[in-house]
């Protein structure tokens, strides 16, 4: 089953005026910056990157970020945040959004929560997650634009990263996205093969080493920048804006 079949599957928690259709101007400004971002990188295709994307798209509109590990604490390898009392934000990660919504950079949250097909939480308790997230972040001036999740288990389904229906179902929410104006942000080789094969830049976030998935090497290896943290990232981004 599709996760884009699964209503819960999709929480968008702030719609502004960032959601829009897309004018034939639109149509022509994706292509332009298409265009200069193969140029720059000379590696965007339409299925499969696999060359290391060392450029920023030199018309960056969104950011697609990875969850547990980049804005919250990831818990031990094999354990799941099943509720909001396990669910604790990194340090500068609001800075670091609000920093991305000035820059009027979208940024959109795509997460594996396999942890719902195992019958530890349920989509509802996510939900309340990110709400309660979304007000945090809302005292501090910063907003989340959307979050996406698959709550399917392996192989029942085309979302869970790093397979695309995520970045898909962003694309039928906002369809200014185009894979050559956005970068993804991870921590696991899911997140930057989900990157690479749609052929963005890709951003690896080295994290608590205790806690790394297995992988998280190769992702490193594979990804077109490594950094220590989301606020880094967020510097390394937007100076080059």
């Amino acid at each position: 089953m599709l996760c884009k079949k699964v209503r819960k599957s999709i929480q968008v928690l702030y719609l502004g005026p960032a959601r829009r259709a897309s004018t034939s101007a639109d149509v022509r400004e994706r292509e332009s910056l298409q265009s200069c971002s193969a140029a720059a990188a000379g590696c965007y295709h339409d299925h499969v990157a696999n060359a290391k994307n060392h450029s920023i798209p030199c018309g960056l509109r969104t950011v697609f970020l990875d969850r547990d590990g980049i804005l919250n604490e990831k818990m031990p390898e094999g354990q799941y945040v099943t509720r909001l009392e396990e669910f604790h934000v990194l340090p500068g990660v609001p800075e670091a959004l609000r920093r991305l919504n000035q820059a009027g950079l979208l940024t959109i949250v795509v997460s594996n929560q396999r942890g719902i097909a195992r019958g530890l939480y349920t989509a509802a308790d996510v939900d309340a997650i990110h709400a309660a997230f979304q007000r945090q972040l809302s005292s501090a001036g910063a907003r989340v634009d959307a979050f996406f999740i698959c709550p399917h288990n392996k192989d029942q389904c085309n979302c869970r990263k790093p397979l695309p229906g995520l970045f898909e179902q962003a694309v039928a929410q906002f369809p200014q996205i185009t894979a050559a104006t956005s970068v993804m942000i991870g921590d696991s080789f899911s997140d930057v093969e989900f990157g690479r094969r749609l052929g963005m830049t890709t951003i690896f976030i080295e994290g608590d080493p205790q806690r790394r998935k297995s992988g998280a090497e190769e992702a490193a290896r594979l990804a077109g920048f490594t950094f220590a943290s989301l606020p880094e990232a967020v510097d390394a981004l937007l100076a080059q804006r």
